[in-house]
């Protein structure tokens, strides 16, 4: 039987924190700031607005509507943090709230309804909705820590030339039920 949802998707999220963690490790603190031109986003301002996201959906999540009042989302895209400890502080209790909120959900929430700026959502939809979110903006900051490490990157993948070995190691273990995050969170606690 596959794992229920909620301890499949906290996996998934876990997994996208953890690519945002190994980012952060692999560059100095100068590179956390850098913007490629006035009109990007540098990883701190990215930082600031996935804070911002989580901090308004997750609080009082099947309580309150999804944009709290006391989110101001334009100023996320200010560049406001100015140390790596700053942004670690604002990176971690936004996680913080996700991940507290989510053990406290059940299978049988996931059918009640909760809402984001008045528009309704199954709380498995807006789990959905974050996690794409959330993604999406990872994404983002692996791509520029790469860019500023160049050489030094260590992959947080199967690195480039590497896939044919990779391949004939999994193919040569028996087949199993694995959940595909686990590699990656157990390799680098």
């Amino acid at each position: 039987m596959p794992a229920p949802y909620l301890e499949n998707i906290k996996k998934q999220f876990a997994y996208c924190k953890k690519l945002g963690d190994s980012t952060f490790e692999q560059i100095d603190d100068h590179a956390l700031f850098w913007q490629f031109n006035p009109e990007s986003n540098s990883i701190a301002i990215i930082v600031k607005h996935i804070w911002g996201n989580l901090m308004s959906r997750w609080t009082d999540f099947l309580t309150t509507d999804g944009e709290k009042d006391f989110r101001n989302r334009d100023s996320e895209f200010e560049a406001t943090i100015k140390t790596r400890i700053e942004l670690l502080e604002k990176w971690e209790e936004g996680w913080t709230t996700l991940f507290e909120t989510m053990d406290t959900l059940e299978e049988d929430d996931l059918s009640r309804i909760v809402y984001i700026r008045n528009m309704g959502h199954t709380v498995a939809e807006a789990i959905n909705r974050q996690l794409a979110h959330n993604a999406y903006h990872i994404g983002q900051i692996v791509y520029i820590g790469r860019m500023v490490a160049g050489a030094r990157w260590k992959s947080l993948s199967i690195p480039k030339g590497q896939s044919r070995q990779y391949n004939e190691i999994k193919f040569a273990q028996p087949k199993h039920n694995q959940h595909f995050t686990d590699e990656f969170l157990e390799d680098t606690q």
